[in-house]
């Protein structure tokens, strides 16, 4: 059996280990993050040109599954994904990790909510942790902005007033909240991604009395079968094999 595994994260790593080499899983890695993680196994690195590459690159390499286990705001991959996996009939699977509960976030649909959110609100000095291809929408907010992310945003994208941190995570609560208190932050902006390594920073706003924006994620494509755990994914390809 040969699983096209969509991947770029924590879980999909841990699955493409889990699997290797038992089954043989084929990695694919958008290419936008240079020297990315890379999992055990074959990779392959950049797009497939849309639904109809992704159709003739499955055909082509006689895939027999494909588990999306992508960033949960990787919402055209996904979808592109569900549409081709139905229309050839293949095994489809989603690993979503479970959403963070918002809490007292103030949730909001788009990253231009978020912007209009902060703009409403006057916050005037915002940790924004929405990833280099979220910084546009608050191009013409009128804030100081920490901006964190793993690769510099595009210039064109930025707010005038604005510092980098270029990291990757996971990170701890002890350094987000010195981070807060450090830059005087508040209010923080972050998506609604899910997992770990970046929940901290959660805890670290909560600790500081820093309100948090926090964008919706995308809803799954209808009627995609979807787990939670990397366990639960593994079991669903072992399961599919045997079948």
């Amino acid at each position: 059996m040969k699983v096209l595994l969509l991947g770029g994260t924590g879980e999909a790593r841990a699955l493409a280990a889990a699997l290797h080499p038992e089954i043989e899983v084929i990695s694919s890695l958008a290419g936008r993050v240079p020297d990315p993680a890379l999992p055990v196994g074959p990779v392959r690195i950049g797009g497939f040109g849309g639904v109809d590459g992704m159709r003739q690159w499955l055909i082509d390499e006689r895939v027999d599954a494909v588990v999306d286990a992508t960033h949960p705001f990787a919402a055209t991959i996904t979808a592109h994904a569900a549409q081709v996996c139905a229309a050839l009939g293949l095994p489809h699977l989603v690993l979503a990790r479970p959403a963070w509960t918002p809490g007292d976030a103030i949730l909001v649909g788009s990253d231009t909510e978020a912007a209009e959110t902060v703009a409403a609100n006057g916050y005037a000095r915002v940790f924004l942790t929405t990833g280099r291809s979220g910084t546009r929408a608050f191009k013409d907010v009128d804030a100081w902005f920490l901006i964190r992310a793993v690769t510099p945003p595009d210039p064109d994208t930025l707010p005038v007033d604005h510092q980098l941190l270029l990291s990757r995570g996971p990170y701890e609560y002890d350094g987000e909240l010195a981070l807060l208190r450090e830059y005087r932050v508040d209010a923080l902006v972050t998506k609604n991604s899910g997992g770990a390594m970046t929940e901290p920073k959660l805890r670290a706003a909560e600790t500081a009395g820093v309100p948090v924006v926090m964008v919706d994620r995308p809803p799954l494509p209808a009627g995609v079968c979807a787990v939670a755990t990397v366990e639960e994914a593994v079991d669903w390809v072992r399961a599919e094999t045997a079948g």
